[in-house]
């Protein structure tokens, strides 16, 4: 049970703050000495709001202040009891039960719902209006089947790119980015000629290139080739060509399948001093039967980027594979993981 006191100050101290934040008005988005519009900082997407909206919303992309405050209290004491102390007097886990990793305290997958233009948002889709993707029959199918593939342990070149240290878990460098379990943050650094998105998440580093064209021939990158240019207050990204290993992506409950030429379009728009408006769109025929829009804050943050240290002590993937060797000795079947997070 709740402490009425403290819920009540919970109430008014957010309400506050959200009022004060939609109240801004008149706002002026600084510039950089060449006249772009100054997006630079380390920026936070870190949120409870889902890629898809769940079917308790009843299809509302928009919800109250009362009901969004009771959500993320219940993720606050979720959080908290998972960070309990374990029965040092418990029973050993019988053989084969998942026993779990590290707890919350390690984690950070955000503690608020979205807020964009003043709306609490239940998901980041915001079309189709039913905030679901509009996946056709056969990018239905391309999905299941990618998400079957992961439950494959023949060898490393199996298992997805996060586990292997390649890039981060999910779509956190993008495009388009979406958070993740920890590690969302993002460093951006603007040139005359160039723009650096660097996710905290495995120090992905996407580097777009300003008025230019893509390369021919691709090079598939991982995270596709990006060009870019200004509009206004606005810098807009275009992306394609991407490597085919990246069409799944899937952390959370921020999952979806693209084929490697599908085209995503980013706008960034500083809307307030501590706040860009990210939002995006994904073109990609072969597996929709629409393009899919999304909205997202990115929250200034005043933390510094942490190292991540992946494949230096990367010594999780032979074991897997070990105990995957060991289980084909045995005849046994592996058990269902979700390495995506």
């Amino acid at each position: 049970m709740f402490d009425n006191k403290a819920f009540t100050l919970a109430v008014a101290m957010l309400l506050a703050a959200r009022v004060a934040a939609a109240a801004e008005t008149g706002y002026i988005t600084p510039r950089t000495e060449y006249g772009a519009p100054d997006l630079q900082g380390t920026w936070s997407i870190a949120t409870q709001t889902n890629l898809e909206r769940a079917e308790r919303f009843g299809g509302n992309l928009v919800i109250s202040e009362e009901e969004a405050i009771r959500i993320e209290a219940m993720v606050r004491a979720r959080n908290e009891a998972s960070n309990e102390p374990s029965d040092p007097d418990r029973e050993a886990p019988s053989a084969g039960r998942n026993v779990g990793g590290y707890n919350t305290f390690w984690m950070d997958p955000g503690e608020r719902l979205a807020v964009v233009n003043g709306e609490i948002r239940t998901s980041i889709l915001v079309d189709p209006g039913d905030g679901q993707l509009p996946y056709s029959e056969q990018g239905r199918a391309n999905f299941a089947a990618a998400m079957q593939r992961r439950q494959s342990y023949d060898g490393p070149e199996v298992r997805p790119l996060g586990e292997r240290c390649v890039v981060g878990f999910g779509s956190s460098g993008g495009p388009p980015k979406l958070p993740v379990l920890y590690n969302n943050m993002t460093e951006i650094v603007q040139t005359q000629d160039y723009v650096v998105l660097l996710a905290e998440m495995n120090h992905d580093a996407r580097i777009i290139r300003l008025n230019s064209e893509f390369q021919t021939p691709s090079m598939d990158y991982w995270m596709g080739d990006s060009i870019g240019y200004y509009e206004d207050d606005t810098l807009v990204v275009e992306t394609t060509n991407f490597h085919p290993q990246q069409s799944l992506r899937s952390s959370l409950d921020h999952r979806f399948y693209g084929s490697p030429k599908m085209k995503v379009t980013e706008r960034f728009t500083r809307v307030s001093e501590d706040t860009i408006l990210y939002q995006f769109t994904v073109e990609d025929p072969e597996n929709y039967t629409q393009p899919w829009s999304g909205e997202l804050p990115m929250n200034l943050s005043s933390d510094h980027l942490f190292e991540y240290a992946c494949h230096e002590g990367n010594y999780a993937l032979p074991g897997i594979l070990a105990g995957a060797r060991v289980a084909d000795a045995e005849g046994l079947e592996y058990a269902p993981t979700d390495p995506g997070q």
